[in-house]
C-alpha cells in the first residue's frame, strides 16, 4: 500500500445505479466480469466510478457536449451516422437482473454442468442490450 495516503484502498463492493434511481451493492469482483465496469472501475482510468465507486447508468441527456472552446460534438448525430447503439439508460428491473447474472457468473466460474438462468422473456431484448453495452 502506498505510504504517501495518495491511494486509497479500493472497497470489495460498488454500487450500480439505474436510470431510475434503484441501488444495487454487488462484489466488486463479480462485478468487474462486464468489461465496461472493470474499465470504469480501473483507478488508472481518470473516471469518477473509480473514486466513487458508483456506477451511474442513466439516460444520455445532453445531445451536445463541449470539448473546448471551439469544438462541440452533436452525440445524437454521431449515433446516428455510425448507427451505434443509443444507451437510454438501464431500468431497474434491468440492472437487478445484471446483478443477479455477475454473481451467477461468479459462482459458478470454472464449473462444469452449470444450471440455466431464469431470464424473464419480456427482458430479453433490454438484458441483450445492456450485455452489449457493458461488455459482459
Amino acid at each position: 500500500m502506498d505510504t504517501s495516503g495518495e491511494t486509497k484502498a479500493l472497497s470489495k463492493y460498488v454500487t450500480l445505479v439505474s436510470s431510475d434511481g434503484f441501488e444495487f451493492v454487488v462484489l466488486r469482483e463479480a462485478a468487474c466480469i462486464s468489461g465496461a465496469i472493470k474499465r470504469m472501475l480501473d483507478p488508472k482510468s481518470g473516471f469518477s466510478e473509480a473514486t466513487t465507486g458508483r456506477c451511474i447508468f442513466e439516460e444520455i441527456k445532453n445531445e451536445v457536449v463541449v470539448l473546448d472552446d471551439t469544438h462541440t460534438l452533436d452525440l445524437r448525430l454521431l449515433i446516428s451516422r455510425r448507427n451505434l447503439p443509443v444507451l437510454e439508460g438501464f431500468r431497474g428491473i434491468v440492472l437487478e437482473k445484471v446483478a443477479e447474472y455477475f454473481y451467477y457468473n461468479f459462482k459458478y466460474r470454472n464449473k462444469e454442468d452449470v444450471p440455466d438462468m431464469e431470464i424473464p422473456p419480456e427482458l430479453c431484448l433490454e438484458l441483450l442490450m445492456a450485455a452489449d453495452y457493458l461488455d459482459t
